[in-house]
């Protein structure tokens, strides 16, 4: 008798509420952008690592949510602009540098216009870059995982 042993790939650990199904989350740049630095999760809360994701696009490239919630931040930090989202399941995704067409308090749903991505992101191996972030409850999480559809695999045990 041969047993099958379940091995689960992908976005498993962040998805924010299975109620809402595959493909809840989208892309926040069209078309498919190059992820020009990928997410490098710090070691402990206050080392070094690289808490987001960054998009190769070109400046003026509109910025969209990549899933419904509402704005719970637009404006200046620092030197960059930054827009945040707060999404169910606790999580709050974040966009920077980005010049906001919302206001904090907006609903917006997956796809719409949160503003258009400014250049000058350090590192950015392109005239811009978007850094895209994710976070949970303060525990920042590859925010690529919410597009990756959890992939089933059977294998032989």
């Amino acid at each position: 008798m041969t047993t099958l042993l379940l091995v689960l790939l992908g976005g498993a650990r962040v998805t924010a509420d299975a109620r809402d199904g595959p493909g809840r989350f989208v892309w926040p740049l069209e078309p498919v952008p190059v992820v020009s630095r990928p997410f490098e999760a710090p070691p402990g809360p206050y080392a070094a690592g690289h808490r987001g994701v960054d998009l190769v696009a070109s400046p003026g490239a509109v910025v969209r949510a990549a899933a419904d919630g509402v704005v719970v931040f637009a404006g200046r930090v620092v030197d960059r602009e930054v827009v945040s989202v707060a999404h169910r399941g606790g999580l709050r995704t974040t966009y920077e540098p980005v010049s906001p067409s919302v206001e904090v308090g907006a609903r917006v749903r997956a796809g719409d216009r949160l503003g258009v991505l400014v250049g000058g992101h350090r590192g950015c191996p392109a005239a811009a870059c978007l850094h895209w972030g994710l976070r949970r409850e303060g525990v920042y999480l590859d925010p690529l995982q919410l597009l990756v559809p959890l992939r089933v695999r059977l294998l032989p045990h």
